[in-house]
């Protein structure tokens, strides 16, 4: 891994294959859906950009309560802080380099399960991950890592997977590599994949980048695959904030429910059993919330 200040032309650098600004949804930007760019670069099926100001980062905790199931959520945000109160976790605040981690698993009801800091901006990603047949109706499992306790190699946070010898305390599958990364204005980076991991992708959130060609604040761009690096430079006067993934393609085909993302026919239909289950039990245990505006996950 090279970090530094260059300002030559990147050498031979891994071919962009595919562009995208996805769908915009007021503050949400839908990048990915496990229906079109998940198929390709799966385990990676979903990603969304969100970035809300001023008066309507409060509309974050309008967010409606959803079930998931078959998969795993992934929430890093890029600028502002959410506040979380777990009896797993405890409470604390998810700011940059930190994590907000949920395998669903064999199923789960959520989406309150963190508020908005008081800042004038929250903006971040949530990534979806397709589970292996062993975990996709395991037992749920909800985590938040605040950034004092994430590792970091470079300039990146190693939100999942191991990198450059650096381990993230999130219990993922193996073979998945999910990065928070900023350079400064300037800066070179090379991403250097582990043996394997042929799947690779960048979004960004902030900044300019260049990967052979330009890359505008908003896109994400999908990789050929291949064992080959991928070598960053940020362009401009402003720090370059992306999030980038790397994979061991997930071998399984993708069945889709309404809810869940799962590996076989058989799969979805018992999760979305669990999750019509869980709703009653929810619904029975009446008004879960807490002080803070915070309606703990449901599993």
């Amino acid at each position: 891994m090279k970090v530094g200040f260059m300002t030559s032309p990147l050498a031979a650098p891994r071919r962009i294959a595919r562009r995208t600004r996805g769908h915009v949804h007021g503050p949400i930007t839908r990048l990915m859906s496990p229906s079109d760019l998940g198929q390709i670069i799966k385990p990676f099926v979903f990603l969304d950009l969100f970035d809300v100001t001023g008066k309507s980062v409060s509309s974050l905790e309008k967010m409606p309560i959803h079930p998931h199931s078959g998969l795993a959520t992934v929430t890093v945000l890029t600028e502002g802080g959410l506040h979380y109160n777990a009896s797993e976790s405890g409470s604390g605040t998810i700011d940059y380099g930190g994590v907000e981690w949920l395998r669903a698993g064999s199923g789960v009801w959520h989406g309150k399960e963190m508020s908005a800091e008081n800042v004038p901006r929250i903006q971040g990603f949530q990534l979806w991950l397709s589970l292996p047949p062993e975990l996709e109706n395991s037992e749920p499992v909800s985590l938040y890592v605040e950034s004092t306790h994430m590792a970091k190699a470079g300039p990146a946070h190693v939100i999942v997977g191991n990198y450059d010898g650096v381990q993230s305390p999130v219990p993922a599958p193996d073979g998945i590599n999910y990065l928070l990364v900023t350079l400064r204005a300037g800066e070179r980076w090379t991403y250097k994949p582990p043996v394997g991991q042929i799947v690779g992708w960048l979004a960004l959130a902030q900044g300019k980048l260049n990967a052979g060609s330009d890359i505008d604040v908003g896109e994400m761009v999908i990789f050929e695959n291949a064992d080959a690096t991928i070598t960053l430079q940020a362009l401009g006067t402003n720090p370059a904030v992306f999030v980038l993934g790397s994979a061991v393609p997930h071998p399984h085909p993708l069945y889709l429910g309404s809810y869940s993302v799962h590996t076989s026919a058989q799969a979805p239909e018992f999760g979305e059993r669990r999750i019509a289950d869980l709703r009653r039990k929810m619904l029975e245990a009446g008004d879960r919330g807490t002080g803070s505006g915070i309606i703990p996950v449901f599993r």
